[in-house]
């Protein structure tokens, strides 16, 4: 029970920590928010500048302290404002996450998957063939930038191949349904944007699994379960993986936390709709409250991940529970 208390406790201190930098950043910034939006808009009626400043919280008479307490009302209400094209920021944010989370999410799972399997396997047979050229290729592979590899896939299966398309979410004129025809054609349109994901990936955590597991097999409980003649395979996965992969869990869990941010780059590369992509947007929109809206959503997802990652590790290691 104490460590629950310790680990929400903490929870609550970085989440107030993040509501006030980000009530704090953008009332520190020069410049006028509410202007630079104006400035985006074309044939606006001047009258509408006020409405904008009004939105925004800029030059009125309220107080820094009366604004911080009505920010954090706000917030926990979840009431974030509007967009400055007039649409609530949740209902803007909710739209796009179903997006990130087919795509992101589950490319983040394959690469963790793919990588951690060929860490345990690597690190097993340390020294063997399978060491010498999986770790090494797969580490080569996620140096390389992630859109020079969307742009390499593109001009391949897209462009030259024409298996795929370009990008987009699915094709233009098809209507949004739980149809097979529907599905498939979504499918087709994350293919190309997921596997450039797991392509680079994959391979950053093919090293952290490999460097644990082989610390891991120099335990003594694993050199007495060898004592005792237990097949390797139980060896390699009861005794040594679930200890190495301890380790990798909280960088897993912020990992999934940084999953709702969106993928800038790719969705950005392949006109994929996602919170990626909706950031992109808002930054160029100058749309503050938007920005503000993702940024603690963001925010919120790796705190709770990373909670869900300690409990998680507190039941597979007790050992934790006293730190």
């Amino acid at each position: 029970m104490r460590y629950l208390t310790r680990r929400f406790g903490l929870f609550l201190i970085t989440l107030w920590a993040a509501l006030t930098v980000n009530f704090a950043i953008p009332r520190v910034m020069p410049g006028n928010e509410a202007v630079a939006v104006f400035g985006t808009l074309r044939n606006a009626n001047p009258a509408a500048l006020h409405a904008l400043e009004i939105q925004f919280g800029v030059n009125t008479h309220q107080s820094l302290l009366s604004s911080y307490f009505e920010y954090l009302g706000n917030c926990l209400t979840g009431q974030f404002g509007v967009t400055a094209q007039g649409v609530p920021v949740m209902t803007e944010i909710f739209s796009k996450l179903p997006w990130t989370l087919g795509l992101v999410g589950v490319t983040t799972v394959i690469a963790f998957v793919i990588g951690t399997v060929a860490g345990i396997a690597s690190a097993w047979r340390r020294g063997g063939r399978l060491d010498a050229i999986l770790p090494p290729t797969l580490f080569i592979v996620s140096s390389v930038p992630v859109f020079f590899v969307g742009l390499l896939l593109i001009y391949v299966f897209a462009v030259k191949l024409n298996w795929l398309p370009l990008g987009g979410n699915y094709s233009v004129g098809a209507t949004p349904s739980l149809s097979p025809s529907f599905i498939w054609d979504v499918l087709k349109h994350a293919l190309l944007p997921g596997l450039s994901l797991v392509i680079v990936t994959a391979g950053l955590w093919v090293y952290s699994m490999r460097n644990n597991m082989i610390t891991t097999i120099a335990e003594d409980y694993v050199k007495t379960a060898r004592a005792k003649g237990l097949p390797s395979r139980r060896i390699m996965y009861d005794y040594a993986a679930r200890n190495a992969i301890l380790p990798n869990l909280t960088g897993f869990a912020m990992q999934l936390g940084y999953v709702l941010g969106g993928a800038i780059v790719i969705e950005y590369l392949f006109s994929y709709p996602g919170l990626g992509y909706l950031f992109y947007t808002a930054s160029t929109n100058h749309d503050l409250p938007l920005m503000e809206g993702l940024f603690l959503f963001y925010t919120l997802a790796v705190l709770i991940c990373v909670l869900v990652a300690d409990l998680l590790t507190a039941v597979l290691d007790p050992r934790t529970r006293d730190a």
